[in-house]
């Protein structure tokens, strides 16, 4: 549902897509095992390219995801507020004995502080990959304790990666990226180009 109002922009544009639900409460491995078949099934039905566009949790599966079951026909990835460095705020939640509880199986991953084995199942990035990371932040309470700038949930700085091919920040806070009519158009801009639009 998140992803709904992004797919039927991008389908305006001509592309088909496909946005499954793998569940907030299953560990990464558990996620791979669902999705895997989805996404293999999917990709051998998309004729040329299958491109990829995530939103927050999202970036973290698609690039466990390349990394277990990369489709051969892969294309572009585009991830919107990708906590591919972690959060400041599950590291909080973490300290406070709450994460298991908030955050569920997933939350070694979106730790800061991430485990090696933890990041192994991330894999390396060879592949055109496109980050929007979001600067507004409507939740002064949170906003405490992540590093300036931030989306309210990820900062900036945790959205890079080495071997992404972009990078652009958009005024927009974090849960309003898959809706926003300017995360919207810088995906359609890198599927489109391989680059944001400045």
């Amino acid at each position: 549902m998140s992803m709904g109002f992004l797919g039927t922009a991008l389908r305006a544009q001509g592309y088909r897509t496909f946005a499954p639900s793998y569940g907030f409460r299953r560990s990464l491995p558990r996620i791979l095992d669902v999705l895997g078949p989805q996404v293999e099934a999917f990709a051998r039905a998309v004729p040329g390219q299958m491109h990829i566009v995530t939103h927050s949790l999202g970036g973290l599966v698609s690039r466990a995801l390349i990394h277990a079951h990369r489709p051969p026909n892969l294309g572009r990835v585009v991830m919107l507020a990708p906590p591919n460095c972690g959060s400041e705020l599950a590291d909080l939640l973490t300290d406070l004995k709450l994460s298991g509880a908030v955050l569920g199986p997933i939350s070694s991953h979106l730790c800061t502080r991430r485990l090696q084995r933890d990041e192994e199942l991330l894999g390396k990035v060879d592949y055109p990959l496109g980050i929007i990371a979001g600067t507004r932040s409507f939740t002064p309470i949170t906003d405490r304790f992540l590093p300036k700038p931030n989306d309210g949930t990820v900062s900036v700085a945790s959205t890079i990666l080495p071997g992404m091919a972009d990078h652009i920040s958009v005024p927009v806070p974090h849960t309003m990226m898959p809706v926003h009519p300017q995360s919207i158009a810088q995906v359609e801009a890198f599927l489109r180009d391989g680059r944001f639009d400045r």
